[in-house]
C-alpha cells in the first residue's frame, strides 16, 4: 500500500519536534480524520536554514510532514510559495488516493507558515 520511501519517513522522521528560533511557524489539520501538523521553519537571509515539524496523525501524515522539512531547505521565500502537494507527493514515490489529503496538509501548513513569516518580520 505504501511504498518504501513513505515507509522510511514514517518509522524514521527527519527533523521531528520543536525547533528554537523558528521565525515562521505553521499549523493546518484535516478536520475529517484528526491530523494536525505543526511546520517550524527558521528563515535566515531569505532561506530556510532549518526545518522541523510535530504531526499527530497517520503514518502518511507523519511522512508528508518529514519529506517536506526536506524538501524546502535551502529554499529561498519565494522557492517555498511554488511547493505543491503533488511535489510532496511525488518526492515520497506516492500516496495511495485516499491518503492524498495528508499532502495537502503538508502545503496547507506551509502556506501558514509563510504567512506567519510575512506578518512578523514585513519579508512577504
Amino acid at each position: 500500500m505504501y511504498s518504501a520511501h513513505v515507509m522510511d519517513h514514517f518509522q524514521n522522521p527527519r527533523n521531528a519536534g520543536d525547533l528554537p528560533g523558528a521565525n515562521a511557524v505553521g499549523s493546518a489539520g484535516n478536520p475529517s480524520c484528526g491530523d494536525v501538523l505543526r511546520l517550524y521553519l527558521k528563515i535566515e537571509n531569505g532561506r530556510v536554514a532549518q526545518a522541523s515539524f510535530k504531526t499527530f496523525g497517520c503514518g502518511a501524515a507523519i511522512a508528508t510532514s518529514s519529506i517536506l522539512t526536506e524538501m524546502v531547505k535551502g529554499k529561498t521565500v519565494e522557492e517555498l510559495r511554488a511547493v505543491t502537494n503533488a511535489q510532496v507527493v511525488e518526492a515520497l514515490g506516492g500516496l495511495p488516493p485516499f491518503k492524498a489529503h495528508c499532502s495537502v496538509l503538508a502545503e496547507d501548513a506551509l502556506r501558514s507558515a509563510l504567512a506567519d513569516y510575512s506578518s512578523g518580520n514585513g519579508a512577504g
